[in-house]
Order: structure tokens, then C-alpha cells, then sequence
């Protein structure tokens, strides 16, 4: 992490202000307040009709959005006691999307089969025939897709999911449309590399990370919604938090913003991160390590021993040693796992 992140997370520390009412934290709610206003801009949403929070990670972010297009869709047809026999509904996601969005759908009690892995194509993006096709059949079966979940930067590889596709397919069948970055999110903030992630700002949900492409100490995670009225099913009410008659007089809570109750300051290490670098400054960051990237990509290509899986995208690159004379798949993976442990087991490489 930056230096100038840690020491304003050191600060965070030692004052221990926690988000779960107005009273415990008035300074860090109004600057998380105004941040996520900031980075909902730098999604592309508008910032008035926008809302957001700061979460643990990509893993709680995929698991808020996932649940709002639960309770957004299934609007009328949840009760009290969980979803009723008979309704089917389903989310599909790339081949390739982070594991957490089986997680999510298991914790939501929509069971990890709801989730429809759509095929990928070599770079590992989600080919749009293919979640065509998927939807199609999914609807034609009985089922109801309620989320669409496009994923900016895989874990793997980078690999970024034709964004406009998805957006389009989820309006013609009414589903929700999340984009996990997490990981690609940095890339909003370089000139030369935000282009790929156009279309973000016409999804529903975003998930962003910033101890990823962001050089925060975790936790880092921030969740945003295009439109704050989505966020209506997380809304409580405690007395002993943010009672009626305090938010009139102008004292919000952001109690129902979050799955949690208490909750660090993570804001402040970002703002003040930003009002020292900038945006500018953390753009050079990215290009700096996406520059890395494509010269360690090129460094592998002279090299007659290694294979290249696919072009960096973003700052990732996958490699492998092929030995000389082996050709067997099975047996070049079985070398090359020795030789990440051994790098593992020696510090060294």
C-alpha cells in the first residue's frame, strides 16, 4: 500500500470512529458521503440519484448487489420465509467469474446451482451469443434470470466482459445487471486503459476494490448502486442508532447502506489518497504496471522456452515453462506446479 494510505488508516486506528450511527462517526460519514459521490462520477453515475458504501472487499460487494437484484425482482414474490416453491430464479455469470458469486447465491438461499456458467472465448471473456443463448433457454425452461453478473478484470487473466452486451441482454429480459470490478475497476482511473471498461455506468451495481489497483490497505472494498431507491430492502431502523427524529434534524445514518453493523472509517485512507495523488497520479500508477505487464509479456515471447496463455489486458500475465521435447499437457502442468512450489518453498526466483 501507499505510505500516505497506511498513515491515514494508522489515524483511522487510533480515533476507531464507527460507521453505524451519525453520533459515533459525524466526520467519517460525511466523508464517505462525499467520496462515494466521487467515485459514483468516476463510474459514470450520477452522482445525486447514485449510493454506495465502503464493504470488506469484492466478495461482500458481489453479495449486496446480488441480493438487491434478488429483492428488486423478485419484488411481491419473497416472503418472510424465503422464496416459494415454485419460482426459479437464476443468475448467470461467466465460466470464469469469481467464485463468490456461487457464494452469494448460496447465502441468499437461491442455491449455488441458480448460478448459469456462460462460456468463455480464449481471452477468457463471456461470449454474448453464448449468455444469449443461456438466458433464452433459462426462460424457456420456467426459470427467471434475475441478475446478470459481468465481470471487469478476472482474477486470472484481466479478462474483461463485453459490458454493452450484457447490459443489453439484462434490459431485454429484466434482469439486474452487476459488474464485478473489483480488479478492473483501477483501470478507470488511466486514460488508456478506461475505455475498456465502457458500459460500466449502464449496470445496475458495481463492485470495486481498491487494495487491488488502488494501493489501499484492506479493507478497500467499495459497493455502488446507479439508483439509491434500489437500496430500500436494507434499510433498519434502531433506536439506539438513528432514530426518526435525529435524521430530521438533519443527523443520517448510513446504517442501511451496509450488511454490517460496525464498521471502520476504510473512506478516509481513500480521500486522502486521492487528495494527494489525484486521479492523474493514480493513473500513472496503473500505466506504470500495465507497461510491466506488456514488457514482461514481450521478455516472454523472446524466450523460446516459455508460453504466453494470452496477451495482458490489464496487469496480469499468465505464463508457463514448456521443456524441451515434452509435449504431453498433463505432464508439462505437473512440471510447472513444482516449479511454483519450489519458487514457494525458496523465496526465490
Amino acid at each position: 500500500p501507499l505510505a500516505v494510505a497506511a498513515a491515514a488508516d494508522l489515524a483511522v486506528s487510533a480515533l476507531n470512529p464507527s460507521l453505524d450511527s451519525w453520533d459515533q462517526a459525524p466526520a467519517a460519514t460525511a466523508l464517505e458521503t462525499a467520496l462515494l459521490a466521487e467515485l459514483a462520477e468516476l463510474v459514470g453515475y450520477d452522482r445525486r440519484r447514485a449510493a454506495g458504501v465502503l464493504t470488506s472487499g469484492g466478495t461482500e460487494s458481489n453479495l449486496m448487489g446480488l441480493m438487491l437484484a434478488r429483492d428488486q425482482k423478485l419484488d411481491g414474490i419473497v416472503e418472510l420465509d424465503g422464496i416459494p416453491a415454485g419460482v426459479r430464479p437464476c443468475i448467470l455469470a461467466s465460466e470464469v467469474a469469481h467464485f463468490s458469486v456461487q457464494r452469494a447465491a448460496a447465502l441468499l438461499g437461491l442455491g449455488e446451482r441458480s448460478v448459469i456458467g456462460v462460456p468463455v472465448d480464449r481471452r477468457l471473456r463471456m461470449l454474448p451469443e453464448e449468455l444469449e443463448r443461456a438466458m433464452a433457454e433459462a426462460s424457456w425452461s420456467g426459470r427467471t434470470p434475475i441478475a446478470v453478473v459481468a465481470t471487469a478484470g478476472t482474477t486470472d487473466t484481466g479478462a474483461v466482459d463485453p459490458l454493452h452486451a450484457a447490459a443489453d441482454l439484462a434490459g431485454r429480459y429484466g434482469a439486474w445487471l452487476h459488474v464485478d470490478a473489483a480488479y478492473g475497476g483501477g483501470a478507470l482511473l488511466s486514460d488508456r486503459l478506461a475505455p475498456l471498461l465502457d458500459g460500466t455506468a449502464r449496470a445496475d451495481s458495481v463492485s470495486l476494490d481498491w487494495h487491488k489497483l488502488g494501493w489501499q490497505p484492506a479493507a478497500a472494498g467499495v459497493f455502488l448502486v446507479r439508483r439509491a431507491e434500489t437500496y430500500v430492502s436494507l434499510a433498519r431502523r434502531a433506536e439506539y442508532l438513528n432514530p426518526v427524529d435525529d435524521e430530521r434534524a438533519g443527523y443520517p445514518s448510513l446504517l442501511g447502506r451496509s450488511l454490517r453493523t460496525t464498521r471502520r472509517a476504510d473512506a478516509f485512507k481513500l480521500a486522502v489518497t486521492l487528495r494527494t495523488l489525484g486521479r492523474e497520479g493514480l493513473g500513472r500508477l496503473v500505466d506504470a504496471c500495465h507497461e510491466l505487464a506488456l514488457a514482461a509479456a514481450a521478455a516472454v515471447h523472446a524466450e523460446p522456452a516459455l508460453e504466453l496463455h494470452t496477451e495482458p489486458e490489464l496487469t496480469v500475465l499468465l505464463f508457463r515453462y514448456r521443456p524441451p521435447g515434452l509435449t504431453d499437457e498433463a505432464a508439462i502442468d505437473e512440471v510447472n506446479g513444482r516449479l511454483r512450489r519450489l519458487l514457494l518453498r525458496t523465496g526465490r526466483a
